[in-house]
């Protein structure tokens, strides 16, 4: 699937094909350009880095981002296996999941891939997730995106920053003004970047399916999974998923993957267990009502119409906490941790239910051992923080959370629970401090560098707490100098709440 930056009304990606994003607001369209190879003399890595903020600053303002710590873990941890096990190590990669019911997946700049929950439940098998993620990453790792970026540089350099412009704020202007900045030069690189998009999705089915089979998922899903994609379309004689219209599949496109896959031979995985959980969530969540998600999980669960019956209990258990009908809930995870009394995400939600019990206690002590047992799980750290903070520790909370953000890219959600901490822990500092870092996850640089500004300020700081903010202020204002003149970001950064 080709890589994408922002969309624009009646666009298309850098090579010419139309991404639909399936919002509710007009069916507005974004075109998410995919990175490439010698062409790396074109952006260097901060350059990179920054249209990759840009990137996320677009999406998060156009799309629904999932930002729930277990599902944000489980496509991470997917992803991050596929790319162990490719030669794309050192890179940086981020996994993301979208709370929409399309059925695609993209890839943007600086390793920036994002999933659509509608792809996840359309999976039948967890090497059918794992076919899109290993060709996401295909793109990133060729710099496809880059070598579109390549060919422009046959236009002047102003067409070309006007193009990358428009496609970055695409999905936070107009159609028609979306539209318009495109006009003037679609159809002079139209054709050109067409040509080249069959060599760029077979190089990422290639690539994909190697990383596949090493991996040790199915070869053979990536091939299955679009091939069952086609036949359900035309059998329904209803629209194409997106997947099938960004990525166009042919008789020949999937005789060649099934040609690569018997390279490598069958490989019978069984799905794991998180799979099956992830997808129960996420069917729960796909349900505007709680009370239709109870209706689906209890149909299911009478007909047995499940692949695995402790993930549909999971759905059904979480969609009655979602409904308030937190003794039956409760009922329910107890059969659960029956079955499965180790388990991160039912542990988790056996102290959240007590925490919204009024149980306080006690979902201190199951989160607190539930953490104790598996110290290295990033989602049972921030649940255990999250009660502590509710329970008036919140300084307590804060240490956990600080610990968690210097393990990964920090979310904003997982900032604005820290600046809660700090807030209730009486920090003024430590507030601003989040505050800002907040606000930079959301790609804004000035609203950050005011919060930070005013963390510096504060009294009675430490010597290292106000060197460790000056440090940051810094950086943050050498990028700001950076973006000036950056054509790449410059766009984005005009753009602000």
């Amino acid at each position: 699937m080709v890589g994408c930056l922002a969309l624009i009304s009646g666009g298309s990606n850098s090579f010419g094909e139309p991404l639909d994003l399936g919002l509710d607001t007009g069916r507005r369209q974004i075109a998410l350009p995919d990175f490439g190879s010698s062409a790396d003399s074109l952006l260097s890595t901060g350059e990179e880095r920054r249209l990759g903020r840009a990137f996320m600053q677009s999406v998060r303002r156009s799309l629904p981002v999932i930002d729930d710590p277990f599902l944000d873990d489980y496509i991470n941890g997917l992803g991050h296996g596929l790319v162990a096990a490719g030669d794309a190590k050192g890179r940086h990669f981020r996994f993301f999941l979208i709370e929409d019911s399309t059925v695609n997946a993209f890839a943007g700049p600086d390793g920036y891939v994002g999933v659509y929950a509608g792809l996840v439940l359309a999976a039948e098998t967890e090497s059918e997730l794992a076919a899109v993620l290993a060709h996401e990453i295909a793109h990133v790792t060729q710099r496809h995106l880059m070598r579109a970026y390549e060919d422009t540089q046959k236009m002047s350099l102003p067409a070309t920053a006007l193009m990358i412009g428009a496609a970055i704020l695409g999905a936070q202007v107009s159609g028609d003004a979306g539209a318009a900045a495109m006009a003037g030069i679609q159809a002079a690189t139209l054709q050109r970047q067409i040509n080249f998009t069959r060599e760029n999705e077979q190089e990422a089915d290639r690539i994909g399916i190697a990383m596949l089979a090493d991996a040790g998922y199915n070869p053979y899903a990536m091939a299955g999974f679009f091939d069952r994609l086609a036949k359900a379309t035309r059998i329904q004689e209803s629209a194409a998923p997106e997947m099938l219209r960004t990525h166009p599949v042919t008789t020949n496109r999937i005789s060649d993957a099934l040609g690569r896959a018997e390279e490598y031979g069958v490989r019978q995985r069984p799905d794991s267990l998180r799979f099956q959980l992830a997808r129960a969530d996420l069917r729960q969540r796909s349900y505007r009502r709680p009370e239709q998600a109870i209706d689906h999980f209890r149909a299911t669960l009478r007909e047995g119409r499940y692949a695995n019956a402790l993930a549909e209990r999971y759905g059904y258990t979480l969609a009655l906490m979602r409904g308030d009908q937190l003794g039956a809930a409760r009922k329910e995870l107890g059969r659960l941790l029956e079955a499965r009394p180790g388990q991160a995400e039912l542990l988790a939600l056996d102290g959240e239910l007590a925490r919204r019990s009024g149980n306080m206690d006690e979902a201190l002590r199951t989160l607190r051992e539930a953490f104790g047992l598996s110290p290295t799980s990033l989602p049972l750290r921030i649940a255990y923080a999250e009660t502590l903070i509710d329970a008036g520790r919140p300084a307590e909370g804060l240490r956990l959370l600080e610990q968690a953000a210097r393990r990964t890219d920090g979310s904003p959600s997982l900032y604005a629970l820290m600046v809660r901490a700090a807030l209730r822990a009486g920090d003024e500092a430590a507030t601003y401090r989040y505050r800002a870092e907040e606000r930079y996850a959301l790609g804004d640089i000035e609203a950050a560098i005011e919060q930070l500004e005013r963390a510096v300020r504060q009294r009675d700081l430490s010597y290292y707490a106000a060197s460790s903010i000056q440090a940051r202020l810094d950086e943050l204002e050498a990028e700001r100098v950076a973006m000036k003149d950056d054509p790449w970001s410059k766009g984005a950064s005009q753009d602000r709440d």
